[in-house]
């Protein structure tokens, strides 16, 4: 197999789930506050926007000229399983706590994720850790606050 596509369907399946996932959720709870809203975006989020991640790696790959068929796929195919899975693994929490408190624990899922593959990817290319974890976890930070403010007006605007 090849370990760049893997690596790239990877890395950006697992980013994408946590960003994408946590930004919903946290969004829907603010502006809802319903189980069954939250439930039903990370459905959508792991079937609709898997395959639109793995697509858009499947064309990116494809716009590459050095990448062989077998990549490409390899690339979209790890991309969609590792969105998907991703996704889901925010079920979890989700469907066995309290919605306010499962809330809480996706996001302190999600930020480890993402703290973990960035250290990793960090050591990885001999960058300093402390950056990389630390602008990587801020951008979640940001996706976060700003899905919470949108939720709140939302609520507020059309609740």
């Amino acid at each position: 197999m090849n370990r760049a596509a893997i690596s790239t369907g990877l890395n950006f399946g697992l980013t994408s789930g946590v960003i994408t996932t946590l930004g919903l959720i946290v969004g829907l709870h603010a502006g809802t506050n319903s189980m069954q809203a939250v439930v039903g975006g990370i459905l959508t989020i792991a079937i609709a926007d898997s395959m639109s991640d793995a697509l858009g790696i499947h064309i990116s790959k494809e716009s590459e000229v050095s990448a062989s068929k077998n990549e490409v796929w390899i690339a979209t195919l790890v991309t969609f399983l590792t969105k998907m899975g991703m996704s889901l693994s925010f079920l979890v929490p989700i469907l066995l706590l309290d919605l306010n408190k499962a809330i809480t624990v996706s996001v302190a899922w999600g930020l480890t994720v993402i703290a973990a593959l960035s250290y990793y990817l960090s050591r990885k290319s001999g960058e300093s850790s402390l950056s990389v974890v630390g602008e990587h976890l801020t951008i979640a930070v940001a996706v976060i606050f700003a899905t919470h403010y949108v939720g709140d007006w939302v609520a507020i605007r059309f609740g």
